[in-house]
């Protein structure tokens, strides 16, 4: 039996010299159809492997960051309080399934690359690619969530309210990981093409700031000149892994949401955590334009999380009926309950602005999404969008 050499595709005898003709006068007619039709095929996967590995114009979307963007890895950890695999939440969710997103359906790492394009939702978490892929390789082609509720930027804070998740070091290394895997699957070159036109949107540092308004272990100049200089190094470390296009959502005013406003006792935003948030916001713009003129190649977009979100609270638009209680848990400025099956759960989810005590609702996230992937307007989104920056 005749066995064709994959090594020898570049060269199959699809127009043989006489020399080969003679040479194969052995083989019948049909095991030379049989043969042209094995190189062909093998041709064709070959160059469309190719062709999606070393795409000149995108790549695939990793995620990183916290509960806003989280799809399910917290349900993968062992003592952590950080979980929300039960109903109500994701009673939007396609088959009304509670799969870990901190939502009532899809959230804003859903929405996002949903309007990019090529995604029906964000793609699947590190950990569970780890525990049920057959094909873990490929399917990390695809793009990976790293995102973890309850993560930060410092490393270990919070983890006596949140158990054990994964902060963003350590989401970092799992790409490190990942990165390792591509490149040993395309090779070096096509390897880091593939991780050099990827996106990759973070959203982080809600968990830093509600932690100091908490404890206050240090002056608020020291607090945000800490954690910038901390997100500045793990984003240097991306890009040393080959990260060029950052997607980076702000962190929304804090304060506002049900949970904050119910310690304020007077049902108002919480002025110490909303003004960490705005301070971060603005340390954030001028890391990212010192990042992208020395380090070359680096594109970011910057999404003012903040000004979307007090704009809608300050003038919420005809949808949202409702901008500062949660949907789900608690019924009133005043009481503070978990979203649970069994509990208070609102009408109309679709009219809310938050969800649960601490997160956006599916329609928060969706309308959020437009303006990050396709909004002109510099408040909301700078320099470029997120639709830009993908196809940069």
């Amino acid at each position: 039996m005749y066995v064709l050499d994959p090594t020898s595709i570049s060269t199959c005898p699809l127009h043989s010299s006489t020399t080969q003709i003679n040479m194969a006068t052995s083989l019948t007619i049909q095991k030379l159809m049989l043969l042209l039709e094995i190189c062909l095929v093998l041709f064709s996967v070959t160059t469309i492997a190719t062709k999606d590995a070393s795409s000149e114009t995108v790549g695939p979307i990793f995620i990183l960051g916290d509960s806003i963007v989280d799809v399910g890895t917290n349900n993968y950890l062992k003592n952590c309080k950080a979980q929300v695999n039960r109903p109500y939440y994701g009673v939007d969710y396609p088959g009304s399934i509670a799969t870990g997103r901190f939502s009532n359906g899809f959230n804003p790492a859903d929405t996002i690359v949903q309007l990019l394009g090529g995604y029906e939702e964000s793609p699947p978490p590190f950990l569970a690619l780890l525990a049920h892929s057959s094909n873990l390789t490929g399917d990390l082609l695809k793009g990976v969530n790293f995102a973890s509720g309850g993560a930060a930027i410092i490393t270990g804070i919070g983890t006596d309210l949140v158990g054990n998740v994964i902060f963003m070091d350590e989401q970092i290394q799992q790409f490190a990981t990942v990165q390792g895997n591509i490149t040993t699957l395309l090779g070096a070159s096509k390897g880091q093409l593939l991780i050099q036109n990827s996106m990759y949107i973070i959203c982080v540092g809600s968990n830093d700031i509600m932690n100091y308004v908490l404890y206050h272990p240090t002056t608020p100049e020291v607090f945000i000149a800490n954690i910038t200089a901390t997100f500045g190094i793990q984003l240097e470390n991306l890009y040393k892994l080959g990260a060029r296009k950052f997607g980076i959502m702000g962190v929304p005013p804090v304060g506002c949401c049900p949970v904050s406003r119910a310690y304020t006792g007077s049902g108002d935003c919480g002025p110490i955590s909303n003004g960490l948030s705005a301070t971060f916001y603005t340390a954030l713009k001028s890391l990212l334009k010192n990042l992208s003129s020395t380090l070359e190649g680096f594109k970011y977009s910057l999404a003012n999380s903040y000004n979307m979100t007090m704009s809608v609270i300050e003038n919420p638009p005809p949808e949202f009926k409702d901008v500062k209680t949660a949907c789900c848990g608690n019924h009133s400025i005043d009481g503070i309950k978990d979203c649970k099956e069994g509990g208070y759960l609102c009408g109309n989810r679709d009219n809310h602005l938050f969800w649960d005590a601490f997160h956006p609702s599916q329609a928060a996230s969706k309308l959020s999404a437009k303006e990050m992937v396709f909004g002109e307007d510099p408040n909301f989104v700078t320099p470029i969008n997120f639709s830009t920056l993908r196809k940069a």
